[in-house]
């Protein structure tokens, strides 16, 4: 599985640009993909998803930097010589429509299947079966990224975000809830919660 994070100009990829990705070979940790890029012209830019990201507007059209075509390019050329390819991460169907769209707006054969696995189902559904009730807030589930994480034993995600570290936090979430067990060095010294004597 490819565990993957975009980062974008906005939230709607109809008219936001992807400004990095990062991904992450589940089965093979030392196998990682990181690329920046400039957004696709037109693209708009939304100041909050800039807050978040912590790229700023100068970084993201920056002419010297690889194009958005590009680097989704790159990411399929990546993600296509790994035996199972399904994505997954906290929302990832938000990452996977990025990726999707930006592959259409470059040209670009979409090799990957709708199906992906959510950390906030995996999550959701740990706590169900170990009767916890998931937290809720203005009538939905209040389970974000950095309650997953928390939940699982390690801290929030650092801010702002980074592709990348943000798709080590959702593998380790992953591999705990999954397979009880720890998966990266950068997270060995949080014990799992469920698995403490």
């Amino acid at each position: 599985m490819i565990v993957v994070d975009v980062e974008a100009s906005g939230v709607d990829y109809n008219k936001h640009s992807i400004v990095s990705i990062g991904a992450f070979d589940f089965d093979n940790p030392n196998n990682q993909f990181y690329g920046e890029c400039k957004i696709w012209h037109g693209a708009h830019i939304d100041e909050d998803a800039l807050k978040v990201n912590g790229f700023t507007e100068k970084e993201i059209t920056d002419p010297t930097k690889k194009s958005e075509g590009e680097i989704t390019k790159e990411f399929i050329a990546w993600a296509s010589a790994i035996e199972d390819y399904t994505m997954a991460g906290q929302n990832v169907s938000f990452d996977r429509d990025f990726l999707q769209a930006a592959a259409h707006r470059g040209h670009l054969n979409w090799p990957f299947a709708h199906r992906t696995i959510d950390v906030h189902t995996l999550a959701y559904m740990h706590m169900i079966k170990s009767g916890i009730k998931p937290p809720v807030e203005k009538h939905h589930t209040a389970l974000n990224l950095d309650k997953v994480l928390n939940y699982v034993g390690i801290p929030d995600e650092p801010k702002p975000h980074n592709a990348l570290t943000g798709v080590m936090a959702h593998a380790e979430a992953i591999a705990r809830l999954l397979y009880d067990k720890k998966l990266l060095k950068e997270f060995k010294k949080y014990e799992i919660p469920w698995l403490k004597t």
